[in-house]
């Protein structure tokens, strides 16, 4: 068997009739493939132009992190609507071709539909109009009893924000709309901003200014004790769980160079300051998933107890030096050496990071099944990471690299690096799609378990994967 189709095979990936060939992928081949994949996606499976999670093989059946068959409803968390609208805006500038922009606008245009009052979205967005009047979109009349929940959790309103503005950029800010529901949602995020330059996890009305005395600018410290216990109060001020802040910072630099106003570099740097504060002091040197007012550790999940992160603490290192390169700011580079060192110090044999350090003690932290706080991971949860693959040799490599290379040397060689691709995974890509143009995967819709569906699914993620490789590999060709 091929090499590379039985790797394939190894992590659970099914190419129906996939003849992966070691030869450069033809070009042609690859735009014919690319146009396929994304007609079918646009004309065949999309809502409106948005999208959820993951489709059964024939289109039945559809789902985000919950049902969505039968309805109307599609998904703004990601691999939903700006996951596609970002893949074909990457077809786009690959090609030129307008049809994949008219694609992308589609998603755009029912994002904005489902924008909120409060500034950004929800995990999900009504598009019957007979039914949104539950939910409070910023073109519904308000009314009792609305969703008017923004949140900022699994990169949700960050996403839309970042499709969105890559839109109207391609729009040379032409579709009122479109560049409206960018800059709206972009201040909203700038008044949710806490003094400190931190941010709340969602909210439920626009945001307004908050006082110093009510969240102090202070540095992050040890709680005197913790509960032991999930006590589910919900104190968590400040998120860092699931990258909330590091893409809150993401969006916001791209903002700045797509726009060039300085508030929103001014909102970066001012996240970038947060991150400074909230290292935590020595014995861990790194950082929490949440933290409350006092910029303590808290609960959130009944999983996730205050703890240093290990996960978490590598993105914050990543994020930092992103600052860095930006700006020019040194401040951002001086928690990076003491965090690396302590991290390094803290992994297991085998190379690993725990999720979850006990503070002080550092300790790794588990939870059995029944989600008891324990110190053996011999049964854990299956849904969430308590062990995580560290990341620490090559964020060495690029903090040495960041340490002794000039600004401009640095901003430099981001300049010359070309769109990732892999010339298997275009063969693999072209070779694998069905005659519809879909890519068919094993596997089953998780949210109909009653079902047996024997059509295989999907996936949104995989659509928009293979779909980056074409468009990288286009362009990298044309650029010969």
């Amino acid at each position: 068997m091929n090499r590379i189709l039985l790797l394939l095979v190894v992590i659970g990936i099914w190419f129906p009739s996939a003849d992966v060939s070691a030869k450069e992928p033809d070009v042609a081949a690859a735009k014919a493939a690319l146009r396929k994949a994304c007609e079918f996606f646009f004309e065949e499976v999309g809502v409106g132009g948005g999208f959820v999670w993951q489709y059964s093989g024939d289109l039945a059946l559809s789902e985000g992190e919950a049902k969505t068959a039968g309805t109307t409803t599609i998904w703004v968390q990601p691999p939903g609507t700006p996951t596609i609208g970002e893949a074909f805006l990457d077809a786009y500038a690959a090609t030129g071709d307008k049809f994949y922009l008219d694609a992308a606008n589609k998603a755009g245009q029912i994002l904005a539909t489902g924008q909120m009052r409060t500034g950004g979205w929800y995990y999900s967005i009504e598009t019957n109009p007979e039914k949104q009047g539950a939910f409070a979109y910023r073109h519904i009349k308000p009314a009792k009893k609305q969703l008017t929940r923004t949140t900022v959790d699994d990169n949700t309103t960050q996403g839309a924000l970042h499709f969105l503005i890559r839109l109207d950029e391609a729009n040379k800010q032409n579709l009122p709309a479109i560049h409206n529901a960018a800059t709206f949602g972009l201040d909203a995020l700038i008044a949710a901003q806490r003094p400190n330059g931190g941010w709340p996890q969602n909210w439920t009305e626009y945001p307004t200014p908050v006082s110093k005395e009510t969240f102090p600018v202070i540095k992050a410290s040890y709680p005197n004790e913790w509960s032991r216990k999930w006590l589910n109060d919900w104190t968590g001020k400040y998120f860092l769980n699931d990258d909330v802040t590091a893409d809150l910072i993401d969006l916001f630099l791209l903002a700045h160079t797509v726009y060039g106003d300085k508030k929103y570099l001014a909102a970066a740097e001012k996240g970038g300051d947060f991150l400074i504060m909230a290292q935590m002091p020595d014995p861990q040197p790194a950082w929490a998933q949440q933290y409350n007012e006092h910029m303590q550790p808290v609960w959130d999940r009944k999983f996730e107890p205050p703890a240093i992160s290990g996960g978490e603490s590598q993105q914050v290192i990543t994020t930092l030096m992103q600052l860095y390169r930006e700006t020019g700011e040194e401040k951002y580079l001086e928690p990076i050496p003491a965090a690396l060192a302590y991290l390094k110090k803290s992994q297991s044999p085998d190379g690993k990071l725990a999720r979850f350090y006990e503070l002080k003690t550092n300790r790794p932290l588990y939870f059995t099944k029944d989600y008891q706080l324990t110190y053996d991971a011999g049964d854990v949860p299956t849904h969430y990471s308590f062990t995580i693959e560290s990341k620490l040799d090559s964020l060495s490599k690029e903090y040495e690299r960041y340490s002794t290379k000039t600004l401009d040397q640095l901003k430099a060689g981001e300049a010359k690096k070309q769109a990732s691709y892999s010339e298997a995974e275009v063969a693999a890509a072209i070779a694998s799609m069905d005659d519809r143009g879909a890519w068919v995967e094993k596997g089953t819709t998780k949210n109909f378990p009653k079902i047996k569906n024997a059509s295989g699914v999907i996936r949104s993620q995989t659509f928009a994967d293979n779909v980056r490789q074409l468009s990288n590999y286009i362009a990298a060709q044309a650029k010969e």
